[in-house]
């Protein structure tokens, strides 16, 4: 089918400015000045026309962190694959990168087969993977060639949870080794773990159970440590290194130094981090749970500096790391042991739309918005130009945004598969209007008209923002 978006604005990294777009089957065919008159000519052919009168037109977001039915600590994120995805539609995005979970003791490429088999058939968006090393030996290694030939070349380690995904500093230095030789990414989880978990022990002991100490054991500190160990480690291998949901202003300090000297590190920051706080975690009657992820919320004056790393590119991305637990049954497990509540805040509905409300106060421009949300994500992983732009040969994932609209957020509006959101009675200016995935509406007037296995699986080439 044909359909021509017109009297819109578009947007992309430059800016914006008043066009027309051709889409023709899955993708976009031609862009056009409104003065050129060739919308009038597409609309006579078209099979749909949406007058975008007002509104934006932009690239479908992005979201490069996300983790549906992910286990941990004895049960799993709330989403599946249709759910998650479906939500990430309502608000815009039309594309996930997610983790596909390697357990100690098994293979990567095992691992890869089981996330295929819980995404395959179900996605209402294209989706693509990383690969989580948790057992660094011989044979990983090995099958990290086999991974990149099957289109995932990042791959996430841990510096925290000891026992679970925790990797030694030599266990990171071998991996990043490898990654360089292939042309992989490195994505770390940057915290001291080993520290971590002495504080945690200390706190549980002296009675502080509640949860605003799962962020009072995670000190910012340790998280600039462990960021500053991990571009250590991989200056000296020559491999890149993508700091995964960076939190607090020290650990960005240490990103914007290495960056300075020229050395290939990227970072990522989520929504949480720009908009909730440690204030979030101290909320009374168990309430703070909802909060729980890590690294943690930190207190407020963290947000001002982490603006300013988007402005500045020291902050690459926004993604959501994405991974719900219900509060009554899945949160509730940490009650009176705050180590024990599963980490994690849902999300990837709102990052299109938070990120807009950073647009609204001044604190990045369209543009920016764009970059960080879609075409960045795009270039970083792998997925340009077939992803995070509006042009000709690109895949048609289109949004078409009201910048006027206002809306609330709330659980009983949102369509993730859980209980609250943590972003409950948060009045925002902008709303999707339009979604178009590969060509088919998949979001029009209030109504979703997509379908589990429209999505497909992203086999992804490497950054290219490499030097």
């Amino acid at each position: 089918m044909n359909t021509v978006i017109r009297n819109g604005i578009l947007l992309s990294t430059t800016g914006a400015t008043p066009a027309d777009v051709l889409v023709a089957g899955e993708k976009v065919a031609a862009v056009a000045a409104p003065e050129s008159g060739l919308a009038d000519t597409w609309a006579a052919g078209a099979d749909r026309v949406i007058d975008a009168t007002g509104k934006y037109v932009l690239p479908g977001g992005i979201d490069v962190h996300t983790h549906m039915e992910m286990p941990f600590g004895g049960t799993h994120s709330a989403d599946t694959f249709e759910t998650g995805t479906t939500a990430a539609a309502w608000g815009g995005t039309t594309t996930i990168v997610d983790f596909a979970v390697q357990p100690k003791g098994t293979s990567l490429l095992s691992a890869l087969e089981a996330w295929h088999g819980k995404a395959a058939g179900k996605a209402a968006v294209d989706y693509g993977f990383h690969m989580i090393i948790s057992d660094v030996n011989d044979a990983t290694l090995k099958e990290m060639d086999a991974c990149v030939g099957a289109g995932v070349n990042s791959f996430k380690m841990f510096m925290a949870y000891p026992g679970v995904f925790y990797a030694t500093d030599g266990e990171i230095l071998r991996a990043m080794q490898k990654a360089k030789d292939i042309g992989a990414t490195i994505m770390m989880h940057a915290e001291n773990g080993i520290a971590i978990d002495q504080l945690v022990v200390q706190a549980l002991a002296e009675g502080r159970t509640d949860p605003v100490h799962h962020g009072t054991t995670r000190p910012p500190e340790l998280e600039a440590e462990a960021t500053h160990r991990a571009i250590t480690l991989a200056k000296v291998t020559g491999a890149p290194l993508y700091i995964v949901h960076l939190s607090a202003s020290q650990a960005l300090s240490a990103v914007a130094a290495a960056r300075d000297t020229g050395q290939n590190v990227f970072a990522e920051t989520c929504p949480q981090y720009l908009f909730l706080s440690l204030d979030d975690l101290g909320r009374p009657d168990f309430e703070g749970a909802k909060y729980v992820a890590s690294p943690p919320l930190r207190p407020v004056e963290h947000q001002d500096e982490l603006w300013r790393g988007l402005r500045t590119n020291d902050l690459s991305v926004v993604s959501t790391d994405h991974c719900p637990f219900c509060f009554k049954d899945q949160k509730q497990l940490g009650k009176g042991d705050f180590s024990k509540i599963p980490n994690g805040i849902p999300g990837v509905e709102h990052r299109m739309d938070l990120l807009h409300q950073g647009v609204v106060r001044g604190e990045i421009s369209l543009g920016r918005w764009v970059e960080i949300a879609s075409t960045t994500p795009a270039r970083m992983f792998g997925l340009y130009p077939r992803k995070g732009v509006i042009a000709p040969g690109s895949d048609a994932d289109i949004v078409v945004y009201d910048p006027r609209a206002r809306q609330t957020l709330s659980v009983r509006t949102h369509h993730m598969a859980v209980d609250y959101s943590a972003y409950e009675g948060m009045s925002i200016t902008g709303r999707v209007e339009t979604v178009l995935s590969r060509g088919r509406i998949i979001i029009t007037g209030g109504e979703f008209h997509g379908r589990a296995g429209h999505g497909g699986f992203l086999a992804r080439d490497l950054c290219q923002y490499l030097t």
